[in-house]
């Protein structure tokens, strides 16, 4: 057994395999990307030994600890080999890199196997993401109206060789009563920030990293504080789309689901919109004129991101008109424009 700090294993990872020998429950919770889950003890019986050692101490739970493990102990070291595959090396993590990520070092190096016991665990790995946040970086936020094709802009910006972060993406949901249309479910708040503090390492953070524009919670996720304060603090291309483009996007968007429910996503805005546009927006669906639904819960949605966008830095707002319908042009004049070709507009100033 060799153990490694945080540094080391950034360096290992994608190498490597990553075993997590926390319980089921604790890695449903969270986990580092990309980590398979070998538990030593299932949840009911991480709880007993927790209770052995809080009644009789540490002599007792790691009895009953080895009562526990003794008959699984086949079975561990079967899932250990087949994760190892022919290379004969795993990096191995619990909670704090303690006792039960050591413990299963000890059986798996029976097996021949190389083992690295991540110092910490993965107590650890969520302290380094959060500092690693609190680094500087020439970020660029995508803002604009709802409809105005931020996220397939992004996905452009990436196809072009930009640096993207796409949360929306990580999260699942697109950060209206809307949002989770068309998604899978979200994951777990703790594995949506292990999932960004994955991604926000992999990236050149010397190269602008470009960002959807987002309120705190994305559908039942949050953004970590440290990237939130970042993101509020840089500066804002605004893309400024007509609204009818918008709407036409929208209705395109949205379109192809059940009615019903996108009545009952309207309804949940029912209060802001107020009681006479969302009867007519929910009558419109009914006549399956999706253009006037849109139109009207736009009129909601323009409000609400008004709003947000007051709390910024009016020097940090740079409007950018969007008069044609494609992303990918869209995206080549972002990136001119933020390389400061032709207006002198560089990523550097605009951070400064």
């Amino acid at each position: 057994m060799r153990r490694i700090d945080i540094e080391e294993f950034f360096r290992k990872r994608d190498r490597i395999p990553l075993v997590d020998v926390r319980s089921p429950g604790e890695f449903q919770k969270g986990h580092i990307p990309g980590a398979h889950n070998i538990p030593l003890f299932d949840d009911d019986q991480r709880a007993r030994v927790g209770i052995a050692y809080h009644h009789a101490g540490r002599q007792e739970a790691v009895m009953e600890g080895l009562r526990i493990a003794g008959p699984r102990m086949e079975k561990l070291a079967e899932q250990a080999r087949e994760k190892a595959g022919s290379q004969r090396e795993l990096i191995l993590h619990c909670w704090r890199g303690g006792m039960r990520s050591e413990s299963m070092a000890w059986l798996f190096d029976k097996l021949g196997i190389t083992n690295y016991v991540l110092q910490g665990g993965y107590k650890q790995y969520r302290r380094y993401g959060r500092e690693q946040l609190k680094n500087p970086v020439p970020l660029i936020i995508l803002g604009g109206y709802t409809g105005s094709g931020k996220t397939d802009i992004l996905k452009a910006l990436a196809d072009q060789g930009e640096q993207v972060l796409d949360l929306e993406g990580l999260a699942h949901h697109k950060g209206s009563a809307f949002g989770a249309m068309g998604h899978q479910e979200q994951p777990a708040g703790e594995q949506f920030e292990n999932q960004v503090f994955d991604q926000w390492m992999r990236l050149d953070l010397n190269r602008p990293v470009w960002i959807e524009d987002e309120s705190k919670m994305i559908g039942k996720n949050g953004i970590p504080d440290e990237l939130f304060h970042s993101m509020r603090a840089a500066p804002v291309f605004k893309l400024e789309m007509s609204k009818h483009m918008r709407v036409e996007r929208l209705v395109k968007e949205y379109t192809g689901f059940d009615k019903q429910q996108i009545q009952e996503n309207i309804q949940k805005i029912s209060k802001r919109l107020g009681g006479l546009k969302t009867q007519k927006a929910m009558e419109a669906v009914d006549h399956e004129d999706f253009y006037t639904a849109v139109e009207l819960t736009l009129d909601y949605y323009d409000k609400a991101y008004l709003h947000g966008l007051s709390k910024r830095d009016p020097a940090k707002i740079h409007p950018f008109p969007v008069y044609l319908d494609d992303p990918a042009h869209t995206a080549r004049l972002l990136i001119q424009r933020s390389a400061g070709q032709p207006e002198g507009l560089n990523v550097k100033k605009l951070n400064g």
